[in-house]
């Protein structure tokens, strides 16, 4: 059954619209029709079975005919991962980290990021597409970039890693990971890495450094082998 994303949905009302670029891919591209079936997230743990009552190209109308709610996972996964020059890579970590059920991704600013701009309308919807794609009802909460300082006035995490490239006492993150914490954050650098005053303002604040393996890794791909590590069951 097609799978769609909308912003807001209210169950009550027993009817959603969609938007006309949704409304074009049922309608014009998938060619559905007035009667044929479609299942609706809000990306906040709704699920909802619709009909389709108005096949209109701009504005198609589907009537809710069951309606569920799946509950946020036990334990928050935070990935704070630096912007990249090369934006196509920051997309593709986007996706990959949604894939795999990252609950918040926070794009920072270092001493060393070395792009700062950020396209927040089109990250997202790369986000919702990865949620659409891999089945899932809750949507990564993506932040606005923040400088690597303002992260420490965020929420608490009861785990809170730091992975750097720094030769010094690291243990490797899959032996630290407490399978019993209910929420877990690390942080992932630029690519030349975090300087020596992040490191230890990080530390400072309780954050352990951590390996992520014996290679040196491209800023996306350690965010994706970090999310790997954290999101073992």
């Amino acid at each position: 059954m097609p799978f769609f994303y909308k912003e807001n949905i209210n169950a009550e009302n027993k009817r959603v619209i969609f938007d006309e670029e949704t409304s074009k891919h049922i309608v014009q591209v998938l060619r559905m029709r007035v009667g044929e079936f479609v299942q609706v997230t809000d990306g906040k743990g709704h699920l909802i079975t619709a009909e389709i009552t108005n096949d209109h190209k701009k504005k198609c109308e589907v009537k809710i005919t069951d309606a569920g709610f799946e509950p946020r996972p036990v334990t928050k996964i935070s990935i704070a991962i630096s912007l990249l020059k090369n934006a196509s890579r920051f997309e593709w970590f986007l996706e990959k980290a949604t894939e795999m059920g990252i609950g918040e991704i926070i794009p920072l600013l270092c001493s060393r990021t070395e792009k700062q701009h950020f396209r927040y309308d089109r990250m997202k919807n790369i986000c919702i597409s990865a949620m659409l794609q891999s089945k899932q009802v809750w949507l990564p909460h993506l932040f606005e970039p923040i400088n690597f300082i303002s992260l420490f006035e965020k929420g608490q995490y009861q785990q809170k890693f730091i992975a750097h490239c720094i030769v010094n006492q690291k243990k490797n993150l899959a032996d630290l990971v407490n399978d019993d914490s209910s929420s877990r954050v690390i942080l992932i650098g630029p690519e030349g890495d975090f300087t020596i005053d992040e490191i230890e303002l990080a530390t400072t604040n309780s954050f352990l450094s951590v390996s992520l393996g014996p290679t040196r890794l491209r800023t996306e791909t350690a965010g994706i082998v970090a999310a790997v590590m954290l999101t073992r069951r």
